[in-house]
């Protein structure tokens, strides 16, 4: 298809583009194209072996259900909510990979070609550039990659700035659409996770890069460092905990060593405050995940605090992020690009963060051995401090008893018998 000239069009136009056997990527996280999607949905009804690719995706368009099973199967990179039970159920598919990973495997054409692209953008400035707003990370190699460029151009969609562009003349299809951004509300945190969240936030120095998600511990840990100085980001994503601690100037970036005074990220989930915060703000710089969470990249944040979460960790340090044994359900993120450049960083701080426990303290998240089926999404060699509500486990250069003596100390005391038991059972190791 020439790309001489963009068509504007109607979305149920505009997904007669889509063919049978076509791959789509869809664009995620709060940036799915709504319009779009409904107009797919009715349309894949009329074809066959579509495949739709997405990561995280906050929708509620059913189009994993199961009367399109044989139209549409879904592709997912990492597991959201609506899409688990397809693939638990083998209605859809699930592709292990590094969040690094996914733009080169885009590339790579001949074995991964995308059809079509489907994104979610800002309308152009004076100079014909719209911006991929509230999610550029791996839409924009997406766009860039693809056959087709389908797009929905939303009169309220934030123009985020940094390598987030794409020129007008670079898509095919436009479909202008106005439409409230999805929000998500931060999480008030238990009084669990408040105590996860202290013992992460005395691991932050002054100065400090942070890599931060969504989700209460990383919420409260935002609300603990008004008493810090001189932070930074440099994360795949943030939230709205970071615009107070920006506005306190806990948060100025003064002190990076890669990008200093700037909010490096890949995209934003959150409320329109947080949309507001980042539209034309030339504090926040958005760039491709694969620049993002290049371990590469990473390293060169001296003092890199990077804060990821688990299911489960074994007495070794093993830590399954993705898995509930053989069901799928997350998928490895950017956690390990982050472990592994905040290792490597000078002065870095790579955390895995988790509530001792599970289904009300019934069942022990340290375990002697992952359930089988659960996927290792940090290996042991690459897991430096391990954070329950218990305390810090600084496995980094431990030996293994070492290590299962901390990890057994930061389990819930409920657990620990049992586990101090198997301990010396497998590895002779008496855990006082």
């Amino acid at each position: 298809m020439s790309r001489q000239k963009t068509q504007y069009l109607s979305a149920e136009e505009a997904v007669q583009f889509i063919q049978s056997g076509h791959r789509v990527f869809m664009t995620g996280n709060c940036s799915v194209p709504t319009t779009l999607m409904a107009a797919l949905v009715e349309r894949v009804r009329q074809l066959s072996d579509v495949e739709l690719v997405h990561l995280l995706a906050i929708s509620d368009i059913e189009y994993a259900a199961p009367e399109l099973a044989g139209h549409l199967r879904v592709n997912a990179m990492f597991i959201s909510h609506n899409v688990r039970q397809a693939i638990n159920e083998g209605r859809g598919d699930f592709t292990p990979i590094l969040l690094s990973d996914v733009p080169r495997l885009f590339r790579r054409k001949d074995q991964f070609p995308i059809n079509v692209a489907l994104v979610h953008l800002s309308p152009p400035d004076m100079h014909g550039y719209c911006s991929f707003g509230v999610e550029v990370g791996l839409t924009k190699t997406a766009a860039e990659v693809a056959d087709i460029v389908i797009a929905e151009v939303n009169a309220q969609m934030p123009r985020a700035l940094g390598d987030s562009v794409i020129h007008i003349n670079d898509v095919d299809v436009i479909v202008e659409v106005d439409y409230p951004i999805p929000e998500i509300q931060m999480t008030e945190a238990s009084a669990l996770q408040r105590q996860i969240a202290s013992h992460i936030v005395e691991l932050i120095p002054d100065g400090a890069t942070l890599q931060t998600g969504i989700g209460a511990v990383p919420d409260a840990v935002l609300r603990l460092l008004t008493n810090h100085r001189n932070l930074g980001i440099h994360t795949e994503l943030f939230s709205d905990g970071v615009i107070e601690l920006v506005d306190q100037g806990v948060i100025n970036c003064r002190a990076k060593t890669l990008h200093p005074g700037k909010i490096i990220a890949g995209f934003v989930l959150g409320t329109k405050r947080l949309y507001d915060f980042i539209h034309d703000n030339p504090i926040c710089e958005f760039h491709p995940t694969e620049y993002v969470n290049n371990p590469y990249v990473i390293s060169q944040n001296d003092r890199m605090v990077a804060i990821n979460s688990a299911l489960e960790v074994d007495l070794t340090g093993q830590v399954c992020a993705d898995s509930m044994g053989y069901a799928f359900y997350s998928g490895v993120g950017g956690q390990l690009d982050f472990i592994r450049g905040a290792g490597r960083a000078n002065g870095g701080v790579p955390i895995i963060a988790l509530p001792a426990t599970a289904k009300d303290g019934q069942v022990s998240r340290i375990v002697p051995e992952l359930k089988p089926g659960a996927g290792v999404t940090t290996g042991r060699n690459d897991v430096h401090y391990i954070v329950t509500e218990f305390g810090v486990a600084a496995l980094f250069g431990a030996t293994i008893r070492s290590r299962v003596s901390q990890l057994i100390n930061i389990a819930h005391p409920d657990f620990r018998e049992d586990l101090a038991r198997i301990a010396y059972e497998r590895y002779h190791v008496n855990v006082g």
